[in-house]
């Protein structure tokens, strides 16, 4: 059970990475100055990976909260 807890926190990782990597590039298209309907474009395609890396790192936990459980 051991590799689920370790496992899931890795998994949690990435999600949490990814989740900043998100914020990095928002940061960016609003210092670029871009036109309003090419940051919403922009931003539009962003909330598509912000919810998936937000899946990942919710996945990553229920396998933890699994691990310990089944210890």
């Amino acid at each position: 059970m051991v590799y689920l807890i370790w496992g899931g926190a890795a998994v949690t990782v990435l999600g949490v990475l990814g989740l900043l990597g998100c914020g990095v590039a928002a940061a960016r298209a609003n210092r670029a100055g871009l036109p309003e309907a090419e940051m919403r474009a922009r931003l539009g395609r962003l909330v598509a990976w912000n919810y998936g890396a937000l899946g990942v790192a919710l996945i990553g936990l229920m396998v933890v909260v699994v691990g310990l459980v089944l210890r």
